[in-house]
């Protein structure tokens, strides 16, 4: 599993950096939705605590979508205002309250997913639509520095996620990590339009994620643990392949 932490999320990562050079920052936020942080630390939680927490932990990830647009609306929004430490922070501020907010709730699926929804149809509306036709090409001249830093914040998301209640470790299971290393990088190279093209790009690769959460919240209690990860990232990818027709929405 640790070997899995310390190459999974950096070569995924390096993927996400190839798709955004060659194809735009929206394509690499829409491939970041599928579930590689958030898989292997569901997973482990199975593998530690058993498939009822980690059932339980899916369901709090689904609600937890909503902290991640807050987090993806405050950068998208601030970005065109401040540098990326300041955007950084505030964005990671709201992630915060919000999640401190969900954990007060006594959730339901229907909750959960409504919850989800509404987050990603307000960032429909809200997040910015930016024009992408002076946006210069990616670099990654800091792609190592970025794969070190995804490195360090999946092994420290995974230690609080393994000491936690199955209701933080699945709001930690979410945590904006690929969204923090790839807006940061891509304010810092690229500039506030692709940054929001990145965010907004997002959007539709929740529908993949919240597939597989949705998934394992199903499949958990019924069947093997290994297996019902297979069939939920089966859904996942499925989704979205689905998802994919809406890219130039």
């Amino acid at each position: 599993m640790l070997l899995l932490k310390l190459t999974l999320v950096p070569a995924f990562l390096f993927l996400l950096a190839l798709v955004a050079r060659y194809w735009g920052p929206h394509r690499a936020g829409w491939m970041a939705g599928l579930p590689v942080v958030a898989g292997p630390i569901l997973w482990l939680l199975m593998r530690e605590h058993g498939p009822a927490f980690a059932a339980s932990a899916a369901l709090q990830a689904i609600a937890a979508i909503a902290a991640s647009e807050l987090f993806n609306l405050i950068y998208a929004r601030l970005a065109a205002r401040f540098a990326w430490p300041l955007t950084l922070i505030f964005a990671l501020c709201g992630w915060l309250l919000a999640a401190c907010l969900l954990q007060s709730l006594t959730l339901t699926l229907p909750a959960a997913v409504t919850m989800a929804l509404l987050a990603v149809l307000i960032n429909s509306v809200c997040l910015p639509r930016p024009a992408l036709s002076g946006v210069v090409a990616a670099v990654n001249e800091t792609l190592g520095l970025r794969m070190l830093a995804a490195t360090v914040l999946t092994l420290l998301v995974s230690l609080a996620a393994s000491h936690l209640g199955a209701r933080w470790s699945g709001m930690l299971a979410v945590f904006p990590l690929l969204a923090v290393v790839m807006a940061v990088a891509t304010q810092r190279t690229q500039g506030v339009a692709a940054t929001q093209a990145l965010l907004r790009g997002m959007l539709l690769g929740r529908l993949g994620f919240a597939g597989f959460c949705l998934a394992l919240w199903l499949l958990l209690p019924q069947m093997d643990g290994n297996l019902a990860f297979l069939l939920a990232a089966a859904t996942a990818i499925g989704l979205q392949l689905l998802s994919r027709r809406l890219l130039a929405a």
